[in-house]
């Protein structure tokens, strides 16, 4: 197993970060940016304590030869997340479209305050891949994966508000 964290520095409120985080039409276009094949909205649901939201993702893959064979060449998941208003933490669950049960990918997301208009990206990932003889090789794929991932959303996050500053 292999857990690790990740930190942007973003140039925007930790409330600005929210709306952008959970809107849908924002997403469309970092995903479009990040190169995924595919990223959609399949459910959400709100009340007074929280937001849930079911994603269907591909993603670009890059990864070695083995593990891209492994996975094949559509693999996807269904993110489950729930953003929890009271302490404004994102928790999310992705289940892989191929080895289900073999693969365990979750994480939590925090914006913290870091001075006037700006706030912190906290990223915590856990990686599990429980296949005999790749399973670290999966995982390192799963924590490079992540890690581009998350790097080249950081400007866009940055620059988005920028261009677009919040009414």
């Amino acid at each position: 197993m292999l857990r690790f964290t990740l930190r942007h520095d973003l140039e925007m409120s930790p409330e600005r970060f929210w709306s952008l985080y959970l809107d849908d039409a924002f997403n469309a276009k970092l995903y479009a940016h990040l190169e995924f094949p595919e990223w959609k909205v399949v459910e959400v649901k709100e009340d007074d304590r929280e937001i849930l939201r079911v994603v269907r993702a591909i993603p670009k893959l890059e990864a070695p030869a083995a593990v891209a064979k492994l996975l094949g060449p559509s693999f996807g998941y269904t993110e489950n997340g729930r953003f929890d208003k009271a302490t404004k933490t994102y928790s999310f669950t992705m289940k892989p479209s191929t080895l289900e049960g073999k693969l365990r990918n979750e994480g939590v997301v925090r914006a913290e305050p870091r001075g006037e208009g700006t706030c912190t990206r906290v990223v915590e990932i856990t990686a599990e891949a429980k296949i005999f003889g790749l399973g670290g090789t999966i995982e390192a794929a799963i924590e490079k994966s992540h890690r581009s991932v998350w790097d080249k959303s950081a400007p866009f996050f940055t620059q988005w508000a920028k261009d677009h500053p919040a009414p």
